[in-house]
């Protein structure tokens, strides 16, 4: 038998888990607390691991929508007809002076050049301060006295009526008529 103090002594000597915290023992509450560090982590894993093959589905997707560059740059320089190149105009080495704002663009398109001629003044200035002054749409509004919308609007209005123009000139000269 056990006299005073030695018996507690030897009791929690014995038996660690005796010691209480929150209804668990020190030793079970540590077990506990790893439990639920491991649990943590591996939820954290799978979701890691469910978000990346997300994205890479997303991404596969994407890529399978989308066209690629090199794929048209091929289609759009395709040839429609065989043509024997010695016979072939050498490409024009010729400048085209083209004078708007005050100003003479040099421009090495012919069809360019003469489409460009034949827009109104406003519309090759327009067209001129956007693409060789490179002024913003508000900065060309200003100017004209107009909204940043409606100079953006009049940009692309005056660039299709250009490109109608060049094609208006390619089908000119492509019939000798």
């Amino acid at each position: 038998m056990l006299v005073g103090n030695q018996g507690a002594t030897a009791r929690s000597a014995a038996a660690p888990h005796i010691i209480q915290k929150g209804g668990f023992s020190m030793t079970e509450f540590e077990e506990y607390q790893k439990h639920i560090q491991y649990t943590h982590n591996a939820f954290c894993r799978i979701v890691i691991r469910h978000a990346s093959i997300d994205a890479a589905r997303k991404l596969y997707s994407k890529w399978k929508r989308e066209i690629s560059l090199e794929y048209l740059s091929e289609e759009k320089f395709m040839p429609f007809a065989a043509t024997d190149e010695y016979f072939a105009k050498p490409p024009s080495s010729e400048e085209y002076p083209f004078t708007v704002c005050g100003q003479t663009v040099m421009l090495s398109n012919p069809d360019l050049a003469a489409a460009l001629s034949s827009l109104p003044e406003t519309e090759q200035e327009i067209i001129f301060l956007y693409f060789f002054e490179h002024l913003t749409h508000e900065e060309i509004g200003k100017r004209y006295g107009r909204t940043r919308s409606t100079a953006g609007r009049h940009i692309y209005l005056d660039l299709r009526r250009l490109r109608e123009e060049m094609e208006v000139l390619a089908h000119e000269q492509a019939s000798p008529l």
